[in-house]
Formats: structure tokens, C-alpha cells, sequence
């Protein structure tokens, strides 16, 4: 389980990028997190990965709190944490197979061991046969599927993926949705922070927004399109829990 509760980070005196956060995401949910540019939530994710430590509240990760984690403990934790991000970030030197190896042998995984947990990666995400092509050959949606398989090979508790469509066309962000969907229904969280809140109400999401540094919303996106002229109104967390 992920347990934020009252999270802030302060940057410079008075400069909050988040402010009194609170929300737990369960093994195995879906949960979008979205919100206009610089609402927070390249912080918020960074906080949740403990690239960086909140200025007050706490987070509680897998047992590990953000206050009580030693440094020493750090590189373990992350091992515990899947991330796929926009660019890709694929080592263009590498085949397929190497980029999501090279997540088990900083592991110190043994050799067949590393090779059953790769093949079975790149099944899940529909590229058995595409291990020993180099990035160069794949499409970008083919890239971004080898990056969600370096992402879960390690077996996370959470996948965060920072932006994961925003180089991809409609077809290919959809397919990498539902791709992030199948994973979490499989037992691993998954948090995705977007600013396109259109695939979140076509799956049915739980979506958290941010506005400003603050959550203001976390609730269920209805199947429904978005006013016309404008997007999904944003309304306030009711006390106590969550807003339908």
C-alpha cells in the first residue's frame, strides 16, 4: 500500500509545489493522476519514487516511511518501484532484451533466472519475438511496450509512469493504457500522471488532479464526454473520503 498523508514540499521559503497531500492507493489499483502544468505532479511522483523527501507529512511505501528510510536502504526500495517515462529512455546500443535485462543484472540476478523473467516481460506486452531488435527498429509504440516491460520485470509493488503517451499517436496511447491497466489487474499498483483526462474517462479511472500544489479531486471519472467549450469541471474532495 501507498499512504500519503498531509505531503508538502516546499522548494524555496513560501514556494510550495504540493501542500497538504493525502490519499492511499492499494495493491493492485489504477489510478490516474493529472492536473494543468505545474500543478505538482512531476513533484508528487518524484516523492512518491523518494527521488526527493517531502518538507512535511509523510508517506508511508511498502512498508518504508519517508521519514524513518536510511540512505543505505534507498537502492533497495527503488528496485521495488517499476518507471516508464515519456522519452522512452531506451539504451540505443542495446537490443530489447538487454534494455529490460540490465534492470536484473544491477540486481545481481543469475543468468536463468534473468533470461526467464525477460521472456516472460516481453510476453506480457506482446513482444516475444522482438527481443533482439534494436530501438533504432522498433515504432515508438513498440519502444514504450520494451520500456513498461523493463518497468514490471523486477516485479514492483507500484509502476509510476510520468507522461508514457505523450510521444505516441491515439492508437498506440490507448494500447499502452490498457497495457498499464492489465498490470494492475494483475497486482501491481500503477500510477500515471497525464495531463489528458479524455482516456481517464474512458476507462473508468480513479483520477486524482491537483490544482496549484493542492489535491482537489479523487473520485471515479464518469463515462461521459467533456462539456462542450471545456474540460471536466474540477470539484472539491468531499470531507472524510472519496467523491463519486
Amino acid at each position: 500500500m501507498i499512504s500519503l498523508s498531509n505531503v508538502g514540499k516546499e522548494y524555496r521559503k513560501g514556494q510550495w509545489a504540493l501542500r497538504d497531500v493525502t490519499f492511499t492507493i492499494q495493491k493492485g489499483e489504477f489510478v490516474i493522476l493529472s492536473g494543468t502544468s505545474g500543478a505538482g505532479k512531476t513533484t508528487l511522483m518524484r516523492l512518491v519514487s523518494l527521488e526527493e523527501r517531502p518538507t512535511e507529512g509523510q508517506l508511508t511505501l511498502e512498508g518504508f516511511a519517508s521519514n524513518q528510510i536510511k540512505k543505505r536502504q534507498l537502492p533497495y526500495f527503488r528496485r521495488r518501484i517499476g518507471l516508464v517515462f515519456q522519452d522512452f529512455r531506451l539504451l540505443r546500443d542495446r537490443s530489447a532484451y538487454e534494455n529490460i535485462a540490465l534492470v536484473l543484472r544491477a540486481t545481481g540476478a543469475k543468468q536463468g533466472s534473468l533470461h526467464r523473467r525477460v521472456i516472460r516481460a516481453l510476453a506480457a506486452v506482446g513482444l516475444s519475438g522482438r527481443g533482439d531488435a534494436m530501438p533504432h527498429e522498433l515504432s515508438g509504440g513498440e519502444q514504450q511496450r520494451i520500456g513498461i516491460a523493463r518497468a514490471i520485470v523486477g516485479d514492483p509493488f507500484i509502476v509510476l509512469a510520468d507522461e508514457p503517451t505523450g510521444n505516441l499517436d491515439d492508437a498506440n496511447k490507448r494500447e499502452v493504457f490498457q497495457m498499464l491497466k492489465k498490470i494492475s489487474s494483475a497486482g501491481t499498483a500503477v500510477l500515471i500522471a497525464t495531463h489528458d483526462l479524455t482516456i481517464a474517462r474512458e476507462m473508468r479511472a480513479r483520477t486524482l488532479i491537483l490544482d496549484k500544489g493542492r489535491l482537489v479531486r479523487d473520485a471515479l471519472q464518469p463515462a461521459q464526454a467533456a462539456p462542450a467549450g471545456g474540460p471536466v469541471p474540477i470539484r472539491p474532495i468531499a470531507a472524510g473520503g472519496l467523491r463519486a
